[in-house]
């Protein structure tokens, strides 16, 4: 780290705000916090030329920098923490894949001390809730149905810091899982599912409110049967996922689901495996093997694609400068939305005085030049 600006004032940048972006804007810092006004003898960094926008809030997330969320030590999962702060992600929430229930219940009590330590958002079960006809990167012979009880279990085992699961619902069990999770405040998430759309809207109703990465693991929009994707698309209790990178999603897609939904209702996440911000390579992710070539994680076994090398930071160059999305809309699907979503936004997703002092600096290109968490400079920009 490059050290703490204890009182700092970043000047002459296009600044992004819930409001709008301000043209020559100021982001004033004091200690952790975004203040109001600025102390006498406070230092200007000039940010002429630059963006500075809300530091980046990952919802799904499983690794990157080599490190895996589901089986690394302590300092592994601190190392792909790192790995995703220094692409612009200052909130971000582990994500675990399917493993035998003992063992996961295992990983929620080591990364819920992380979460309780302020260096996670919380913990994202994706999986072992899943439908086998759309298991992606999961290995089959582990998958259960979502029984209320086994979801409480590892509930209880991250002692709090569960912010979401991902379910097949359509699977016995689904339903009452839903509610359950939506009785004690932690997202149910319908996703790696073949419903119908009538299942799906059944779902919806019970309390479900995300859909993980739209489009995939999912069966495909139909005129006869329209299946998840309509439902989730048309439902405005619904916030879609959606993986920018390229692979994942035709930028048809992609613009098919902004103009939908709404930037109000889309979360731009990685979906990261340990490889993000690392290379290509031989990987594991969680008891299934992984082939990383030129970007594109795949299983060994199959080809499936299984997650992403993302960052966020080239998410929102893609949707800015490939897909067209306004940067404002960029910024509200990267930052707000899901710190909204995971019960944050009082804390960050947001350049507003009284927040965690969370930012990225971008240049006109929107190529990534800063990063600052809690006024510790994670990235000092070096201008010039």
């Amino acid at each position: 780290m490059a050290g703490r600006a204890d009182s700092t004032v970043l000047a002459g940048a296009k600044v992004v705000l819930p409001t709008g972006t301000v043209e020559n804007g100021r982001v004033i810092v004091e200690g952790t916090r975004i203040a109001g006004s600025a102390h006498e003898g406070a230092r200007t960094v000039d940010l002429t030329g630059h963006w500075v926008v809300p530091g980046f809030v990952d919802m799904h997330n499983h690794g990157g920098g080599g490190a895996s969320f589901t089986s690394g030590t302590v300092d592994e999962v601190l190392t792909g923490v790192r790995t995703h702060r220094e692409h612009g992600t200052t909130t971000l929430v582990a994500s675990t894949v399917t493993g035998e229930m003992d063992f996961l219940a295992q990983r929620a009590g080591i990364l819920s001390e992380l979460v309780e330590q302020g260096d996670l958002a919380g913990i994202h079960f994706e999986g072992p809730f899943i439908s086998p006809c759309r298991k992606g990167a999961h290995s089959e012979k582990l998958l259960r149905q979502p029984d209320p009880a086994e979801v409480r279990k590892l509930m209880d085992a991250a002692r709090g810091t569960a912010k979401m699961f991902t379910l097949a619902t359509e699977l016995p069990g689904g339903i009452d899982s839903v509610r359950l999770l939506a009785e004690h405040g932690v997202i149910a998430a319908i996703g790696h599912t073949d419903a119908t759309y009538e299942q799906t809207v059944e779902a919806i109703d019970a309390g479900a409110t995300v859909a993980t990465h739209l489009f995939n693991a999912m069966p495909p929009l139909a005129h006869r049967e329209p299946g998840p994707i309509a439902a989730l698309l048309e439902d405005e209790r619904i916030t879609v996922e959606l993986i920018n990178d390229g692979t994942h999603l035709h930028p048809a897609a992609l613009e098919l689901a902004y103009h939908h939904a709404g930037a109000a209702r889309v979360a731009l996440i990685t979906d990261a495996m340990d490889a993000a911000g690392f290379g290509d390579g031989q990987y594991q992710l969680g008891p299934l093997a992984v082939e990383v070539k030129d970007g594109v994680a795949r299983l060994v076994e199959g080809g499936s694609i299984a997650g992403s090398t993302l960052t966020l930071d080239t998410a929102f160059r893609r949707a800015v400068t490939l897909d067209g999305i306004p940067v404002d809309d960029v910024v509200q699907s990267i930052s707000a939305n899901p710190a909204r979503l995971l019960g944050v936004y009082d804390k960050v997703g947001s350049l507003e005085p009284g927040k965690d002092a969370d930012l990225v600096v971008l240049d006109a290109d929107f190529t990534l030049k800063g990063v600052m968490r809690k006024g510790d400079w994670v990235i000092e920009p070096h201008l010039g």
